[in-house]
């Protein structure tokens, strides 16, 4: 992929993330969405290159843009499967909590993974743990292990996961482990890239959420030498319905190279709020300031990039 193409993805995600961050706080996370969906919609068609979603809002009868199977760019140039987030962590802006982001990956045609809007058990670590954990081992057991990977003690590892009822047995058994536990409202993409990142306080990601987020975060994983393992976990009979249409099961697991395959991809995120990942959009008198990430597999680069918008 050539990397002003790369590059160009970076002004996508930046329209998205300064039209969102306009609603932060106003308690409209439709709106917030809204205007993410339009402004990177906007930015993607002047684009010469030939796209085309597979994750996005929904299906077409679902979200009027960036839906699944919606063609974007000019149509001419290199044609990519596209997997877009306009807004992660729509309630996060909406009440101006902590972590919110935009992104995109892209890769060649059949690179990204298609599954259906339900969710995956997870377990992602950066490059120093990548092989010392397993979604069939316990959760003190990947602890551990973890612990022994980084060269940590196990009342030093940090788990995040998303607070939600469904994750009280696994948060029970994190704290009887004796690792720490920092909880996230939303956002796990985030949280999963910041495991690789060597200043991040995060060593792991534990926990269920949506099955797009997981593709979202594997190319980064990938990238950046982490690891991601997902099985699917659907919801009720019309997730297992589809996942039948698909060939999938909820026995699979996927690692980051299954969710995200071959040597032609990208990861793009820009943040919205301040989150692990990255700080977020700040309204400046003179300028707007964003803080973004663009990696290439191909050349294994990840650059993190600083740009001051000056508005008439």
């Amino acid at each position: 992929m050539d990397r002003n193409l790369a590059l160009e993805f970076v002004r996508v995600t930046e329209a998205a993330a300064i039209a969102a961050a306009k609603w932060i706080g106003k308690g409209d996370g439709k709106k917030a969405d809204g205007a993410a969906v339009e402004a990177m919609r906007t930015r993607f068609n002047n684009i010469e290159f030939n796209g085309c979603i597979v994750i996005g809002e929904g299906k077409k009868d679902e979200a009027p843009e960036l839906y699944v199977g919606e063609k974007l760019g000019t149509g001419n140039g290199p044609a990519m499967d596209i997997a877009v987030d306009p807004l992660e962590c729509t309630d996060s802006v909406a009440f101006g909590r902590y972590n919110a982001t935009t992104l995109v990956t892209t890769g060649p045609k059949g690179s990204l993974l298609s599954a259906p809007d339900t969710y995956m058990d997870k377990i992602a670590v950066g490059p120093a743990a990548r092989d010392a954990i397993s979604l069939e081992a316990s959760v003190a057991e990947n602890i551990q292990n973890v612990a022994k990977a980084l060269g940590k003690n196990v009342e030093d590892v940090t788990v995040s996961m998303l607070d939600r009822p469904r994750h009280q047995q696994m948060i029970n058994e994190i704290r009887e482990a004796g690792a720490r536990i920092r909880l996230i409202t939303d956002g796990d993409v985030a949280v999963a890239v910041a495991t690789c990142q060597e200043e991040s306080p995060i060593d792991m990601l534990l926990g269920s959420g949506g099955s797009a987020e997981a593709v979202l975060a594997a190319v980064a994983m990938k990238i950046m030498g982490g690891q991601i393992l997902a099985r699917l976990k659907p919801r009720n009979d019309e997730d297992r319905k589809e996942m039948e249409v698909l060939g999938l099961d909820d026995k699979t697991i996927f690692t980051s190279e299954d969710l995200a395959k071959g040597d032609n991809l990208t990861f793009t995120a820009t943040g919205v709020i301040d989150g692990p990942m990255l700080p977020g959009v700040i309204f400046n008198p003179t300028s707007i300031l964003t803080h973004s990430v663009v990696m290439r597999s191909k050349s294994k680069t990840v650059r993190y990039l600083t740009t001051y918008h000056h508005e008439e």
